[in-house]
């Protein structure tokens, strides 16, 4: 208040003659107003969200420093009120002089200001009242309080209980910081011993229930609403109108999603036969797409039509149209504001949980969107992480995954260490099994269609696979692309603005960026579609081969990975990557895909010549097809479960044998038929081998080797000292500790190295020092995410 003090100072009588004094003085009083009222108001500004500062309930704490600041404020008040009055009679006398030296009296000047006086001095006078009134609040607020606190000064104590540990130390925490976030007196913490309690006990669940409140409403909390069977849908209309407008990644994956209509129609039709009507429940689902909010950058929607990736809008237009297609309730957002309004996220800076239970049965995002809904669901998010699907396009692995582990072996990146399930995140492709596989889908052809492009194909005809000129800056190219030049027709999709690229050869035939229906038209025409090395791993490939053309990529030697090249560094993966599509090379393969050495001219040149005599039909593998994405996601949502109680720990050197028997041949283990199985138990245990991988093989590797796919559910079954019993493997001793290698037999020494940590078991990563324990299993001809008894 000392500086309504000072404003004061400056009320002193001017003099008289002068007019500019007095509309600064009734400035200065009308600012003094101000000040005071503001004043007045912050005495205020810790009440709860939403209440005026004139209500009833005020905060009580401090009512004595309030009660004092009123006084100081009545005095101040009544001191200009007198100062007003002095200077109002100061005036009229003034004026009265004046009037009598023109000859004339000025008492048409005179009312305005005696009224504007008046005015003054009533507003003065409400507001003395107010203080008056507020004061007689606080007294009784305080005397209220002090009976309150005398009835529950021991219940309002933090409890020493063992089954919340962490109670007290919590209560301190709010103690020193419940001002740090809003979010805390939107939920009633005023700063009281009792509504710390209420808060972390009823809002949080560090303190055990206050007997004293009611728990009737805590207990029954919000009725599940009725289950809804799931229906398939063929009309994508309202899907359209979800998606929203105004992006061009937006408008881009609504054109791919229309012209894709009829495709999912029919391959609805398909999958539902294949189901015989099997009982689907409607899942609520909310689809955050991170990387396209404006909090992220939004990197991709100014360059849609620029020649930049589409492979992230390509996949995420598959995922909302499968989703709407198998019948569940979708909500989709792409900006901050509606993802915290949808998941009911509290007023604040993100410390606090949710307001209610999270309405939605999974999530899916990407990890723009992880990052946002960890730091504005509080503790609601480690509760809620286990239905978050993330769209991850190159993968994550078990070692990368693992925030502790990651961190003390050199793991750690910026894009890992977040603790889900390895199956929570969702690749493009089936890089590694530790992950589930999504996908996307590409066009299918009709056999009309087919017979068109046969009777179209020009046989000299190669387009190169790169939209942006930096993918044409490779040193070398200038070797293989003239020996290309020799044989064929060499066409590009460069993007240009005003001129021609000067990274692309002048004998290549730039078309520019071509719309999606374009560029298919162009690979119906084409041979060859060729790769430089980049990007790594794009739908575009499947693209081309499924429009009749040959894929020729690059063999990388070394292999790209995460330690040897810039791209891959700080992805949380050690994949090796030995060509630009591995997809392509080792589940398709010739005669659709070629991988040659792009150094060694000889190669490259047989390569050219073998693929102008070769003759190719178009080919799409069942699990980029509309039918196969819809069987495999349909799989994940009805069998995928990692809110499910955990399990008892990983079994040690004395637990019980395990369900598996030496096959005839001894060269694995098979599921013993008379072993049961648990109920509801996915990917069902029968399908399940267990092999010894060679030393420095990776389970990945390994079971690829035997025709199967590693199985990284399976592991806990194998993770004991029977089943390396079983496969006659001499175990001197058996130890358990984390290590994402494990289940493994380090030789010489004959040790065997149990998994400690679940999350920690890994199909990827290998080691010459140990031969890995690997669980395999059989999977669908053309759908590698599924077994054969797995839909």
């Amino acid at each position: 208040m000392g500086t309504a003090g000072g404003f004061f100072q400056l009320l002193n009588p001017l003099p008289a003659a002068d007019p500019c004094p007095r509309l600064f003085v009734l400035g200065i009083g009308f600012f003094t107003l101000c000040f005071l009222m503001t004043s007045l108001g912050g005495q205020f500004s810790a009440r709860r969200l939403g209440d005026s500062p004139f209500t009833i309930r005020t905060e009580v704490t401090g009512g004595l420093e309030s009660r004092g600041v009123l006084r100081k404020m009545s005095d101040l008040l009544e001191m200009m009120v007198r100062r007003m009055d002095a200077l109002a009679r100061l005036e009229n006398s003034s004026e009265l002089h004046r009037g009598a030296g023109d000859g004339r009296l000025a008492l048409d000047r005179l009312p305005p200001s005696a009224g504007l006086m008046e005015r003054i001095q009533a507003i003065a006078q409400n507001v003395s009242d107010i203080a008056v009134k507020v004061d007689q609040i606080l007294r009784h607020s305080l005397l209220l309080h002090s009976k309150v606190s005398e009835g529950r000064q021991d219940q309002c104590e933090a409890p020493s209980d063992p089954q919340f540990p962490d109670c007290s130390g919590k209560v301190e925490w709010m103690r020193a910081r419940w001002t740090s976030d809003p979010c805390y007196a939107f939920f009633g913490v005023d700063g009281t011993e009792c509504s710390f309690l209420v808060y972390l006990s009823e809002v949080e669940w560090f303190c055990p229930p206050l007997p004293w409140r009611n728990q009737t409403a805590a207990q029954t909390g919000p009725k599940a609403l009725p289950k809804v069977q799931a229906a398939f849908r063929s009309n994508l209309s309202h899907l359209l109108e979800l998606v929203g407008r105004g992006k061009e990644s937006l408008i881009f994956m609504k054109k791919r999603t229309k012209r894709l209509t009829a495709q999912w129609a029919l391959a609805a039709q398909r999958l539902e036969r294949k189901l015989g009507g099997a009982r689907r429940d409607q899942k609520q689902i909310l689809v955050h797409i991170g990387f396209l909010t404006e909090e992220s950058g939004d990197v991709f929607s100014p360059r849609v039509l620029k020649g930049g990736p589409l492979g992230e809008m390509v996949q995420w237009a598959d995922i909302l149209a499968t989703l709407y297609v198998l019948g569940h309730s979708l909500r989709i957002t792409v900006s901050l504001k509606e993802l915290q309004s949808n998941l009911g996220v509290p007023p604040g800076r993100g410390s606090c949980p949710l307001t209610g239970p999270l309405p939605f049965d999974l999530i899916y995002t990407d990890y723009h969107g992880l990052q946002q809904m960890k730091q504005h669901m509080g503790l609601s998010f480690r509760k809620y992480r286990c239905r978050i699907r993330v769209i991850d396009t190159f993968g994550t692995e078990p070692a990368y995954n693992h925030e502790e582990y990651a961190t003390l072996h050199g793991y750690r990146t910026n894009w890992g260490y977040w603790n889900l399930n390895p199956k929570q995140f969702m690749t493009m492709f089936p890089h590694t099994p530790d992950n589930s596989f999504m996908g996307f889908v590409s066009e299918e052809l009709n056999e009309t269609e087919k017979q068109l492009i046969r009777a179209g194909k020009a046989g000299n005809m190669a387009v190169v696979y790169g939209k942006e000129p930096s993918i044409w800056k490779l040193q070398g190219k200038e070797k293989f692309l003239s020996i290309l030049n020799k044989y064929m027709e060499v066409h590009g999709t460069v993007y240009y603005e005003s001129q021609r690229p000067p990274e692309v050869p002048a004998f290549v035939k730039n078309h520019g960026l071509l719309p999606q229906p374009e560029f298919q038209q162009l690979l119906r025409k084409a041979k060859l579609f060729i790769g430089f090395g980049f990007p790594y791993e794009g739908p575009a490939p499947l693209e081309a081969i499924a429009n009749g053309c040959i894929f020729l990529q690059s063999r990388f030697s070394p292999p790209h990975s995460s330690l040897t090249h810039e791209f891959f560094r700080g992805k949380p993966t050690s994949r090796e990557v030995f060509s630009q599509h591995p997809y392509a090379e080792n589940f398709i393969g010739k005669p659709h895909v070629w991988t040659v050495d792009y150094n060694n001219t000889q190669e490259f040149e047989a390569a050219i010549k073998d693929i102008m005599r070769t003759q190719v039909d178009p080919y799409l593998p069942y699990e980029y097809t509309c039918e196969g994405m819809l069987e495999r996601v349909h799989a994940y949502i009805q069998h995928q479960d990692f809110c499910a109680a955990p399990g008892p720990s990983p079994p040690g050197p004395q637990a019980p044998q395990s369900p598996f028997v030496l096959a005839p041949n001894a060269t694995h283990l098979e599921w013993a038929r008379n072993a049961s199985v648990a109920l509801g138990a996915w990917p069902p245990g029968h399908s399940l081998q267990a092999w010894l991988a060679e030393a420095g093989r990776a389970c990945t590797d390994a079971c690829l080797d035997h025709g199967l796919v590693c199985e990284p559910s399976f592991f806990p079954l194998l993770n004991s000292r029977d089943t390396f019993r079983k496969l006659q493997v001499p175990c001197d001793s058996t130890e358990s500790e984390m290590n994402h290698l494990y289940p493994a037999f380090a030789q010489p020494g004959q040790e065997c190295y149990l998994q400690k940590e679940p999350l920690l078991f890994s199909c990827a990563g290998a080691s010459t020092k140990y031969r890995r324990l690997c669980p395999c299993r059989d999977f669908r001809k053309g759908q590698v995410a599924l077994c054969q008894a797995c839909l």
